[in-house]
């Protein structure tokens, strides 16, 4: 048994692994051959991997299966080998049709992280709690520089990147330090109730939530939201689920979870009502196009023209979508360049925290900055599954592919068809070649 581990290469920024040294530690004893290609900017050094009996590489060789974080160059990848990595491909993206169709051309096996689910449809393997923990460091991080852009020397502004602090304990420590300042020194009236809405309550929100719960704060439910005192003082927690950003078309209908998961076609948002009353909005679901939007260029357009002011100050895109869910998400940044502002009146992004419309967060790998916590999270979940993996014989047929149940859920490609759950990914395939996506 025999597997690679590829460098990450997305950008400078990305220094996750699937598999810690610690790890890799394990499998090496019970006799897999581990090789690792070569980085010099992984949170785990070469060496490390060489003491726990790794091989380190130039190149990933022509190995069997090849296990990586992000997605792989299409020119990188290889005939006849199985792959693992998060592909974002499974929403029908443009961008990653060429590098899904070269996938089918190679007769190249996918395995995509994000569809390995439990019976349930519960996902096993992720990384959405360091992303939620990353983006609200880095939210808090924009807030305190937009504030200070508007005249406004408050304790955010202390507040580094994620990605600047040695740790999550260091990061965590800093925003504590926060908290005591604004305890000792309330903030001005004319930034309280300084409201953080918390779209989601899954991994993504949860780890989010868990920032901004070393401040001090008070949560209310979403109904009291409109009727919150202003004067109040201090910062407001509000956490949204699905009741709250979408209700049926019929007036007649109460909201059903089940429904709106299964006929989002019945429903229509609801929740702009409550982006004027915010001050910071923290994106955390997932999100498809049959779905309403959280918050529409239109809805920014009132909010903000003819000079106005607004409440909102900073949209912390942590489950980012281009044109998704907070539809002014207009592109993605970069941990090195991470924020912009949208322009409602010119429908442009600027980058920066200066301009007339809200900060907009929106890293696409967020986890990557808190590397080393992320990654050791993240492979003792995969960890279970890789002798099952690297002993599978991928030379058979998607129905006698002999792989745990969870895992043969994420094949999306096998011997150059899309398997059965995927089939509808071939129309946008077609529409990419028809120049149409």
């Amino acid at each position: 048994m025999k597997i690679g581990i590829r460098k990450e290469d997305k950008n400078i920024w990305e220094a996750r692994v699937p598999l810690v040294p610690e790890q890799v530690a394990g499998l090496t004893g019970d006799g897999i051959e581990v090789a690792v290609q070569s980085s010099d900017i992984r949170a785990f050094s070469d060496q490390q991997y060489l003491d726990v009996g790794a091989s380190i590489v130039p190149e990933i060789p022509d190995l069997p299966v090849v296990f990586a974080v992000k997605e792989i160059p299409t020119e990188l990848l290889q005939p006849n080998r199985t792959y693992l990595y998060f592909a974002h491909v499974i929403k029908g993206q443009a961008y990653n049709m060429e590098m899904l169709q070269r996938l089918l051309d190679l007769d190249a096996t996918l395995i995509d992280y994000e569809r390995i689910v439990d019976d349930e449809g519960r996902r096993l393997i992720f990384f959405g709690r360091h992303a939620g923990l990353a983006g609200m460091i880095d939210t808090l991080w924009a807030l305190g520089r937009r504030l200070k852009v508007e005249g406004f020397d408050t304790p955010f502004a202390q507040i580094l990147q994620a990605k600047d602090y040695s740790n999550l304990d260091a990061a965590k420590a800093a925003v504590l330090q926060v908290g005591e300042a604004i305890t000792r020194t309330p903030l001005p009236a004319e930034l309280t109730p300084m409201v953080f809405g918390f779209a989601g309550y899954g991994h993504v929100s949860k780890g989010a939530q868990e920032i901004l719960d070393l401040l001090p704060h008070k949560q209310i439910e979403p109904g009291e939201l409109m009727g919150l005192d202003p004067s109040t003082p201090g910062l407001v927690k509000v956490v949204f689920a699905e009741e709250h950003m979408a209700k049926p078309i019929d007036p007649s209908r109460s909201f059903e979870l089940q429904e709106y998961y299964d006929h989002p076609e019945l429903y229509r948002g609801d929740f702009a009502k409550y982006v004027p009353y915010l001050t910071v909005l923290v994106n955390c679901i997932y999100w498809t196009p049959q779905y309403p939007r959280l918050v529409t260029r239109e809805l920014l357009h009132g909010l903000y023209g003819a000079g106005k002011r607004p409440c909102l100050k900073v949209i912390g895109d942590i489950s980012i979508d281009v044109e998704g869910a907070i539809e002014c998400s207009l592109d993605h940044t970069d941990s090195g360049d991470p924020v912009f502002v949208y322009l409602p009146d010119e429908d442009r992004i600027e980058l920066g925290v200066e301009g007339h419309g809200p900060v907009v967060l929106a890293v696409d790998n967020l986890p990557c900055e808190l590397p080393v916590e992320s990654s050791q999270e993240f492979g003792k979940a995969l960890l279970p599954f890789i002798e099952a993996v690297a002993s599978a014989d991928y030379n058979v047929s998607y129905e006698d592919l002999d792989l745990p149940s969870a895992i043969k859920r994420a094949v999306i490609t096998h011997r150059g068809s899309l398997t059965p759950d995927y089939e509808y990914l071939q129309e946008y395939l077609e529409n990419q070649e028809g120049g149409t996506s």
